[in-house]
């Protein structure tokens, strides 16, 4: 395993941005789960889903080095990267004719890891994180993550100044880390996830 200078290991991501030979196939195998639940929500049949993961973890490669383990951990960043993709190809597919049901019975069973079950409780405690945040900063984190929408789509949406939406977008954001144990505290000992 890649280890830099200060002798931290390195994620995932930041071994795939440094081309680390394996850490492409890692990167897969450890998030493939996850991207391919994602890319099944948004409702393609399954050649389109299969597409849709390949999009996405191309992708994802070419931004693995933005990830920034002090703001985030790895699975909310593939998360957060392959929603943006999954929303953008949804959106070219809506403008170039629709979308297909998925064929369920062309559709390879999501694999059954332990993983599924960690992940699907830290969407549990971030769920819970952004229902305890002022209404204002719950709307804007909200319509981003749930809808997709930029933050000068929110602030047509609601009919904030732009400026407005991202102070409540980065405060929001900064609540949720605390309640989710991922304050200043945390950050400054270097525990990121």
């Amino acid at each position: 395993m890649f280890r830099p200078a200060s002798g931290r290991v390195s994620s995932i991501l930041e071994r795939v941005a440094t081309g680390e030979a394996g850490a492409v196939q890692e990167c897969i195998e450890r998030y493939g789960p996850l991207v391919y639940a994602l890319a099944r929500s948004f409702g393609r049949d399954a050649h389109a889903i299969e597409d849709a993961v390949q999009e996405t973890f191309l992708h994802l490669w070419q931004v693995a080095a933005r990830f920034d383990p002090s703001r985030s951990n790895e699975a909310t960043f593939v998360a957060m990267i392959a929603r943006r993709r999954l929303i953008d190809l949804r959106r070219r597919a809506e403008k170039h004719g629709g979308q297909e049901e998925i064929d369920e019975a062309m559709a390879p069973p999501a694999p059954d890891h332990s993983e599924h079950a960690e992940l699907r409780d830290d969407a549990a405690r971030a769920k819970s994180a952004l229902g305890e945040l002022r209404p204002e900063q719950k709307r804007v984190l909200e319509l981003s993550i749930y809808e997709g929408l930029s933050h000068s789509e929110i602030a047509a949406r609601t009919g904030l100044p732009l400026g407005t939406v991202k102070t409540h977008a980065r405060r929001g954001l900064d609540r949720v880390r605390e309640l989710l144990g991922f304050g200043r505290a945390a950050r400054a000992s270097g525990v990121t996830s």
